[in-house]
C-alpha cells in the first residue's frame, strides 16, 4: 500500500513539474525573443538562448515607441481602478450583509448581473456614457468603466467573506462603544483583508491586461493609450519590429509578477472563510 502511494507521489510530482514547464516556456521564449533581430526570431534562431544579446530592443523600446508614456498610463488606471473598487465593493458588501434595510437582496442580485454582460455588449453604450459625462480624453475614460466591469466580481467575493464572520464581534465592539466606523475600520475590515488581497491582484490583472474597450475609447488618443495599446506601434504597414515588441511585452510583464509576488503568500487563506475569519 505504502508503495502504490509513492509511486502515485512521484507521478503526480512528475505531472507538475511537466505542467510547470509547458506553462513558463511561453514566458521563456517571449524573454529570449526580446533580445533577438526579426531575422534570429523566424530563421536562424527561433528557439535557442540568444546569442547575441540584443539590449537595443529594450532601448528601442523605451525611447522610440513612447513605451514610459503607456507604461504610466496603465500604471494610473489599474492603480486608480483597483483602489475605487475595492473601496466601493467594501462599502457595498457590508451595507448588504451586515445590515438590515429594504431592498438589499434586490440590490445585491442586481448588481451581480454585471458579472453576466460581456464587455462586448456594452461598447457602444460606455462610450456614449463617457462622452455625456465629458469623459473623453481624460484616463477617467476608462478607469470608471473598469471599476463598473470588476464591482459586481469584487461585491460578490466581499459578500460571501463577510457572511462568513460573527455577529457576535460587531455586538462585541458597540457593548465597548464603538460605532459603526470604528467597527467597520478597525475589526471588520482586517479581517477581510486576504480576500483583499486576492481582489487586488485580481482587478489590477483586468485593468492592466485589458485591450478591447480600451482601443475602443481611447485607441484614437496617443497621449492615454495603454500598454497593450503601444504593442500595436511595432507593426508596420511593411515590417514588424518584433524584438521591441517582445521587449515591450517583457516591460509590461514586470507589474503584474511583482504585484502577485508581493500578495501571492495570502492568496491561499483567502480561498476559505475560515482563513479571513483568523485574519
Amino acid at each position: 500500500m505504502e508503495t502504490n502511494k509513492s509511486v502515485l507521489h512521484k507521478v503526480f510530482v512528475l505531472f507538475c513539474w511537466i505542467y510547470a514547464a509547458f506553462s513558463l516556456y511561453p514566458l521563456i521564449w517571449m524573454l529570449f525573443y526580446s533580445f533577438k533581430t526579426n531575422q534570429e526570431i523566424f530563421v536562424t534562431n527561433p528557439f535557442g538562448f540568444p546569442w547575441p544579446l540584443h539590449y537595443e530592443n529594450y532601448i528601442t523600446a523605451w525611447t522610440k515607441y513612447d513605451v514610459p508614456l503607456y507604461f504610466l498610463n496603465s500604471l494610473l488606471v489599474s492603480v486608480g481602478t483597483v483602489v475605487i473598487t475595492i473601496f466601493c465593493a467594501l462599502l457595498f458588501s457590508y451595507a448588504t450583509s451586515r445590515m438590515i434595510w429594504k431592498g438589499r437582496t434586490f440590490t445585491r442580485l442586481f448588481l451581480g448581473l454585471g458579472m453576466f454582460i460581456p464587455v462586448q455588449a456594452i461598447m457602444i453604450p460606455v462610450v456614449k456614457v463617457v462622452q455625456r459625462f465629458n469623459l473623453m480624453g481624460t484616463r477617467w475614460s476608462l478607469i470608471f468603466p473598469y471599476i463598473a466591469i470588476n464591482l459586481a466580481f469584487a461585491c460578490m467575493v466581499y459578500y460571501g467573506f463577510f457572511k462568513g464572520i460573527p455577529m457576535e464581534l460587531e455586538e462585541a465592539a458597540c457593548m465597548d462603544g464603538a460605532n459603526i466606523y470604528q467597527t467597520f475600520f478597525r475589526i471588520i475590515e482586517p479581517l477581510v483583508r486576504p480576500a483583499t488581497v486576492t481582489l487586488v491582484i485580481y482587478i489590477f490583472l483586468n485593468a492592466w491586461n485589458e485591450f478591447i474597450l480600451a482601443n475602443v475609447v481611447v485607441g484614437s488618443i496617443p497621449q492615454l493609450k495603454t500598454l497593450p495599446l503601444g504593442v500595436l506601434f511595432f507593426q508596420g504597414e511593411f515590417t514588424t519590429d518584433w524584438g521591441g515588441m517582445g521587449a515591450t511585452m517583457v516591460i509590461a510583464s514586470f507589474p503584474a509578477i511583482i504585484v502577485y509576488s508581493i500578495f501571492s503568500e495570502q492568496v491561499e487563506s483567502a480561498m476559505t472563510i475560515g482563513g479571513a475569519v483568523k485574519g
